[in-house]
């Protein structure tokens, strides 16, 4: 079955509170361990991972991360993800915008940074992807994305406009769909969430071009289209169809959460979240459950207590700053 975006909103009912402003362009969000662990956000145009309290939302700058190229369109500090090893390793990871390239890292909070993959094309202004999520198999997935090049997601060899599978250590799985390859998934053009549902299937959103944005059910190995396809089409069978499409000016999706069997996606040009009934493979409609008024929403977060937690994005340079922005959001 495949959905198209409802305009029906259902944000009446929703318990909405701030935990957190004043914040510069929030991208990556992960807690701690624990029902009551710390929430970290990476912060895009600083370079800062900013620890915030819980409960009664505290924050303070926990660590910069040296080499981030605060400037850089798109890029920066992007994504984050706690290893879920904490207990044991107290490793973090982050994929940002260096100088040079994208890259992947790995530190203890206040340490050194370690890189554990370099060279992935940097956009001069665009689509550097840049989600991290780790699966159930415990291995780390980053969505990469084309860097505003089309010649990239059809080509094997290149890293770009792909979904990456990597060991925690950065190397390849051996179990890759690709042979000694870290590419799980190609022919995307921007993916910025990654969602994995209870029976271990990922599901990711991307940010379409002129026409389509999509969530798709993403396979080991498979191929989601993009430059020949954008929206619905399976180019003869070649290629994977999307489960969800809306128009580009209903959505451009970016982060990805699941909780239960509804998929929740953010939307930056919607300003809205949206809520995606799964069944299996299966979906319902998407139907708005955040009204407009809080502006672009980049990142939705399943919290340690079942809240999601989301945060905008209106200081990137494309949305409309508001007092207090940018913020975090909790709905209970």
């Amino acid at each position: 079955m495949l959905a198209a975006a409802a305009g029906a909103e259902t944000a009446s009912a929703a318990k909405i509170t701030r935990i957190a402003g004043g914040l510069q362009v929030p991208w990556g969000v992960d807690f701690l361990p624990g029902r009551k662990g710390d929430a970290l956000v990476a912060e895009r145009t600083t370079g800062r991972i900013i620890r915030i309290s819980r409960p009664g939302g505290r924050k303070r700058v926990a660590m910069r991360i040296p080499g981030v190229d605060t400037d850089a369109g798109e890029g920066g500090l992007l994504g984050l993800a706690v290893s879920p090893t904490y207990s044991r390793d107290k490793l973090i990871y982050a994929y940002f915008t260096s100088a040079r390239d994208n890259r992947i890292v790995r530190f203890r909070l206040g340490g050194p940074v370690v890189p554990i993959l370099t060279g992935l094309r940097r956009g001069e202004s665009i689509h550097d992807g840049g989600r991290l999520e780790f699966g159930p198999d415990g291995k780390l997935y980053a969505s990469v994305g084309d860097s505003g090049d089309k010649s990239f997601p059809q080509d094997r060899g290149s890293l770009n406009g792909k979904i990456l599978r990597l060991n925690p250590n950065g190397s390849v799985p051996s179990d890759n769909p690709i042979p000694r390859s870290l590419v799980f998934s190609l022919g995307h053009r921007n993916v910025q969430g990654l969602a994995f549902d209870g029976a271990g299937r990922l599901w990711a959103s991307e940010l379409g071009d002129t026409e389509f944005d999509e969530v798709n059910l993403i396979r080991g190995g498979s191929n989601y289209g993009w430059p020949t396809v954008e929206g619905r089409g399976t180019g003869g069978g070649r290629f994977v169809s999307p489960k969800v499409v809306w128009r580009t000016d209903q959505a451009s999706p970016s982060g990805a959460a699941i909780r239960g069997r509804n998929l929740y996606v953010a939307a930056l040009h919607g300003a809205t979240l949206y809520r995606i009934r799964l069944n299996g493979t299966k979906v319902g409609r998407a139907r708005r459950v955040l009204s407009r008024r809080h502006g672009r929403i980049r990142t939705v977060v399943v919290a340690p207590d079942r809240s999601l937690w989301l945060a905008t994005s209106n200081r990137d340079g494309r949305g409309d700053p508001r007092r207090g922005d940018d913020k975090i959001l909790r709905i209970k």
